[in-house]
């Protein structure tokens, strides 16, 4: 088996994973964690292929929140902690990224002489 049949191999049993947790969630799951999309039956055709992709994180969210697990109101805290060290962080990594370009410029090396592609009035 080649790179290229083990990926594909893979994406295929994470659609086929991502079809099982869709028809159950959009089936069963989704009428019991949110009152509004009951009786939506077009919304839940648009949603497939999302749930087909992040199948992981729909199952982790219908597990919380049909546990009774979730926080509802630190999930409207903003959390900032992290702004004031990215906040110094990127100035830096810029300057340096500029510094470091600047640095490994290419020069046309002078033993190669230039080459006419076409004749001139052409």
């Amino acid at each position: 088996m080649n790179q290229a049949e083990l990926i594909l191999l893979l994406v295929k049993i994470w659609g086929g994973v991502g079809a099982c947790v869709a028809l159950g969630f959009l089936t069963f799951g989704i009428d019991r964690l949110d009152e509004d999309a009951r009786g939506a039956y077009v919304f839940r055709l648009l949603i497939i292929p999302g749930v087909l992709l992040i199948w992981p994180l729909v199952l982790w969210r219908w597990y919380v929140l049909a546990g009774g697990k979730d926080l509802w109101a630190r999930r409207y805290q903003p959390r900032r902690n992290s702004h004031r060290v990215f906040a110094l962080i990127m100035p830096v990594l810029i300057v340096g990224i500029i510094a470091v370009g600047w640095s490994v410029r290419q020069t046309w090396p002078v033993d190669v002489a230039p080459v006419q592609l076409s004749e001139p009035g052409q």
